[in-house]
């Protein structure tokens, strides 16, 4: 199995949303299909159960918010771009988030 390359997006092991580093889990930026392309570019980033995979009122994580979900992808295409200036996202990903 090939090695998840370390994420482009983020620095330090931190929930993007909130700091914490308590309780991390990895999110794939683009998952489902892409997920692969998601390890192989390192389009992953740390974020706490609750801003991952919970769904409490007022404050959903990812997996229940279009509009965290959106922002990540955009950080995600913005990351791809700067490192990887001569690859094409769109070729790549299928789809422009910005």
């Amino acid at each position: 199995m090939e090695k998840m390359k370390e994420s482009i997006v983020q620095d330090e092991p931190c929930c993007m949303v909130c700091y914490t580093n308590q309780n991390l889990e990895c999110h794939h930026i683009f998952g489902g299909g892409l997920r692969k392309k998601s390890d192989q570019y390192g389009l992953t980033v740390w974020l706490c159960h609750n801003h991952h995979n919970e769904n409490i009122k007022g404050n959903p994580g990812v997996h229940h918010s279009r509009e965290m979900d959106l922002w990540l992808k955009k950080l995600g295409q913005q990351a791809f771009e700067r490192e990887y200036p001569e690859k094409g996202f769109l070729e790549e990903f299928g789809k422009n988030y910005l």
